[in-house]
């Protein structure tokens, strides 16, 4: 009995050995949406960044370490996102990162997160100027910001006129969701219209926007050269048909990228054919896509319903995001310990020193889904390139063959002054977090 005894002793010994060599998981924070008018946008976003996590862990993880997540639905409410982040962020040893895809419940946390020593991820959204890594060192708009992406609008508008020079006495639309999404460009936009002569004439849209005649009725007496469709979630098929009705051409209609999505477009028919908008992924098939498509949804192990979405423009951009962060992960790992569970505080380390260049995109297999990403503490966006895309009645085009980077001068010059008050309001020294 003695000798039993001794071998369940060594079991035991051995087995909380293995425990304690297993590294602890990446917990990742995930207030979502999945129900509402914005559920497409939420369930193909969070779908495609669960996707990747999933893959990421039937190989074992970054090094090792698996990734795991909670969701906590929010259903675009910016008051329920606040209290979704204080929910999720003390759980499973605490959150090392949050995304909470709107604007809104972006800037309700904001304030928190250098508290809190949790670093957020605005993939294409949010505050622009928290670029500036030296304001906000835990705020990351990696990508494209609004304001770089509202420069590049422009740019392709002038482009198409041809030249800068031509927009001279044009008149562009800003229709926009009637939220702090809508208002952000409005910096970039105003600045714009001053320098190149054109005006700018802006509606407002109350959300969800399921009602849009009396502003379409606005824009036919104004009868603009172009439109900006800043809309999000419902918004934008009743945007589309609504135009359709009141006789205005789509071609003259360019969409924010949250404004692009099959999503956006399937519903209206023919009414949106040859409607373009504004993107961060190229569209098409990726080697990572197929991956997700054999490994997950084939063995009935996908995060979305619907596996037609597999590749769609949401889960793609959910896909990219998830794609930076584990490269984060693996980048905080090369210097804190690689195998080893990182802290919030190295997380953001690691976004800070992001270079998902194009021999990693070729390595991930993603080259040319999205622009290079190279991050610094000046600047936690990284890109600031787009591209535009064209609906053909049955998926989106690149109409751009290469990737259009606006007035960035302009948008730094922008961003300095913005963050520089924010850092006067909130008695904030600017500086670098070695």
């Amino acid at each position: 009995m003695k000798r039993f005894a001794s071998i369940i002793a060594v079991v035991l010994l051995a087995a909380s050995g293995a425990a304690i060599a297993q590294p602890a998981e990446q917990y990742i924070a995930l207030p979502s949406y999945r129900v509402g008018p914005y559920a497409a946008g939420g369930s193909g976003f969070y779908g495609g960044i669960i996707d990747y996590f999933n893959l990421v862990n039937l190989s074992g993880g970054v090094n090792g370490v698996k990734i795991s997540w909670e969701e906590c639905e929010t259903e675009y409410n910016p008051s329920r996102g606040v209290e979704c982040y204080e929910r999720l962020k003390t759980k499973n040893g605490g959150a090392t990162l949050v995304e909470p895809l709107s604007t809104g419940v972006a800037y309700g946390i904001l304030d928190r997160l250098a508290v809190d020593k949790i670093p957020m991820t605005m993939i294409g959204y949010g505050r622009s100027d928290a670029a500036n890594g030296k304001v906000f060192p835990y705020v990351f708009p990696l990508i494209t910001s609004y304001w770089n992406q509202a420069a590049a609008m422009i740019k392709y508008l002038g482009d198409k006129e041809g030249g800068m020079a031509k927009l001279k006495g044009k008149k562009i639309v800003h229709l926009y969701h009637d939220s702090a999404f809508g208002k952000e460009p409005l910096p970039v936009l105003e600045a714009l219209s001053k320098q190149y002569g054109f005006e700018l004439i802006k509606i407002p849209v109350t959300p969800p926007g399921s009602e849009q005649q009396s502003q379409w009725l606005q824009i036919r007496q104004a009868k603009p050269d172009h439109v900006i469709l800043w809309g999000w979630g419902s918004m934008n098929a009743v945007a589309i048909k609504t135009a359709q009705r009141n006789g205005f051409p789509r071609e003259k209609i360019l969409g924010v990228w949250w404004a692009g999505s099959e999503e956006d477009t399937v519903p209206t028919g023919d009414a949106a054919k040859g409607y373009s908008a504004m993107t961060f992924n190229t569209p098409g098939n990726y080697p990572v896509m197929d991956e997700i498509r054999k490994k997950l949804y084939d063995a009935g192990k996908g995060n979305m319903a619907d596996s037609t979405r597999i590749g769609s423009v949401y889960h793609m951009r959910g896909v990219s995001a998830a794609i930076l962060w584990v490269e984060a992960m693996r980048t905080a790992q090369e210097k804190f310990g690689k195998g080893k569970r990182i802290t919030g505080e190295q997380m953001r380390w690691g976004l800070e020193n992001l270079n998902v260049d194009e021999a990693r995109q070729k390595s991930i297999g993603a080259f040319g889904m999205l622009p290079v990403v190279k991050t610094s503490c000046d600047d936690h966006e990284g890109s600031g390139a787009v591209k535009v895309q064209q609906w053909d009645g049955k998926k989106w085009n690149a109409i751009t063959p290469n990737w259009i980077v606006g007035d960035k001068a302009l948008t730094r010059k922008l961003l300095e002054e913005s963050s520089a008050a924010y850092a006067a309001e909130k008695k904030i020294t600017p500086a670098c977090i070695k």
